[in-house]
Parts: structure tokens; C-alpha cells; sequence
């Protein structure tokens, strides 16, 4: 995990080099550090390197982390999560945010994307970082905001995320999507604290 940070930290340096750099001696450098990166990169997840490059393929300009909003949603003692249509692992609903779109407007269109339901936003209720997590690498950092809601109507619908919802207790989970909702991250956002929690 400490060399995962590493590359992916000397990625994000010849990215800003590409975009920034003035000098063409010093972009053929950079262009280097990323190939380089990228390679290392291969090595520790075991993946062609076709893989690692189709990964990154669309990553120019400056790095920084990218933002998943999820919704809280709790019934008495059981909250909502969905299960993915493709692994069938579970997770609190939401995904990417779409530029364009407030983090409230974020996690309320995937809620409703997602499960078919209209909710409120109450607040934010945390913030995790992926780069501190140490069981599951990830090849980017991701801020995960967790956004307390309410649901105010609708049912679940068909899509092509989701193939259901339903709400359960933190002593019954289904499968849980890790790189997405861990039980950890549940237990947490359980306890009814005041302020937002980080990690």
C-alpha cells in the first residue's frame, strides 16, 4: 500500500509536468515519469500494462482525487442500500459526482437514479478518504461525501445501475461492494454524532 501511494503520487507529478511545463525537454521528461509510473503501477496490481493504460487513459491536466457522493438513508434501526445490477454486491446508494450539479443536487440525482425515490439532503454526515484505507488498493484517491437524507416519495424502479433496494440492519448486511460501502463505514455513520465525521 505504501508503494501504491507512491506511483500514484509520481503519476500525479508528471501529469501536472504534461500540463503545466513550458519546455519541450522537460515534457519528454515527464511523459517518461508517467510511463514509468505506469509500469510500476503494472507490476504491484499484476495487470497488463493494456489495462493500466486504458485506466489512466483519459487522465490529463492537473490530478486531483475524485468525489462520490453517497445517500444515508435510515428506516428505524435498517438502512437502505442497493445491490449492483453487474456484481450483485451491495453499497449506500450514489456513485461519481457529475459536474454541473451541487453535491446535494449530486447525491439526490443518483438516489433517485439508483432507487426510484425523492429525497431531501439534511446534511453532510461524513467524509472518507480512499488514500487511508489499507485493505483495498485503488488506483485513485476518491473523497467519499455521506450525506444524511430522507426519503420523501417514489419506489423502487427498474434501471441499469441497481436490480434492487431494500433496507437492512447492520447484524444482517448482504455482500457489501468494498471499494464502495464498507461495514466499517456503516458502523460509523451509525453513531448519531453532531458533527460531520472525516477519515
Amino acid at each position: 500500500m505504501e508503494y501504491l501511494s507512491i506511483y500514484k503520487r509520481l503519476f500525479s507529478i508528471s501529469q501536472a509536468g504534461l500540463q503545466y511545463g513550458q519546455d519541450d525537454f522537460d515534457k519528454q521528461r515527464y511523459q517518461e515519469l508517467r510511463e514509468l509510473s505506469l509500469q510500476l503501477l503494472e507490476k504491484l496490481g499484476n495487470e497488463p500494462i493494456e489495462v493500466i493504460e486504458e485506466l489512466f487513459k483519459n487522465e490529463v491536466g492537473y490530478q486531483t482525487p475524485k468525489v462520490d457522493v453517497r445517500a444515508w438513508i435510515k428506516e428505524k434501526d435498517k438502512i437502505l442500500l442497493v445491490e449492483d445490477a453487474k456484481t450483485k454486491e451491495w453499497s449506500l446508494p450514489g456513485g461519481y459526482a457529475d459536474i454541473g450539479f451541487s453535491p446535494l443536487e449530486n447525491v439526490e440525482k443518483e438516489v433517485w437514479e439508483e432507487t426510484g425515490l425523492t429525497v431531501r439532503t439534511n446534511k453532510l454526515k461524513a467524509v472518507f478518504d480512499t488514500n487511508l484505507r489499507k485493505d483495498i488498493p485503488q488506483a485513485f484517491q476518491y473523497y467519499k461525501l455521506v450525506f444524511d437524507c430522507e426519503i420523501l416519495e417514489g419506489a423502487f424502479i427498474d434501471n441499469l445501475e441497481t436490480s434492487q433496494a431494500a433496507f437492512f440492519s447492520l447484524s444482517n448486511l448482504p455482500k457489501l461492494s468494498e471499494k464502495r460501502t464498507t461495514e466499517k463505514q456503516l458502523h460509523i455513520l451509525c453513531k448519531d454524532t453532531k458533527s460531520c465525521y472525516f477519515e
